[in-house]
């Protein structure tokens, strides 16, 4: 009987440890170019920034609206844009992970498309 309920701790122990929960979440924000008309090409497709935050019992990291401008602002720098371009087809999207709900990892990763008018 002592075996069987220090199998089960075990087995449970080995659950809780290994778990963890992944959601994803929506946002949104608005594009800076309205493509009405076909007076644009793509200059680049599938830009990504990314930035993540790390709590600890719910402290630390930063503000939801700081960690998407951070990962617009990378995303920004790595692409800088030039006379004539914008930002298109603009996508946020959160991956939220924990441990033991403890310890809360925030990733964000924004995602564009970079378009030059005629």
């Amino acid at each position: 009987m002592k075996k069987l309920i220090l199998k089960s701790v075990f087995i449970l122990s080995i659950a809780i440890f290994l778990t963890s929960c992944a959601a994803g979440l929506s946002g949104s924000m608005s594009d800076s170019a309205a493509l009405s008309s076909n007076n644009f090409t793509y200059a680049q497709k599938n830009v990504q920034g990314l930035s993540q935050a790390t709590y600890v019992l719910g402290f630390g990291g930063m503000k939801r609206e700081a960690i998407v401008n951070e990962a617009k602002e990378k995303m920004l720098a790595n692409n800088p844009l030039r006379n004539n371009q914008a930002i298109a087809n603009l996508v946020v999207d959160f991956k939220l992970s924990n441990f033991l709900g403890i310890v809360y990892t925030v990733k964000c990763y924004v995602s564009a498309d970079i378009v030059e008018f005629k």
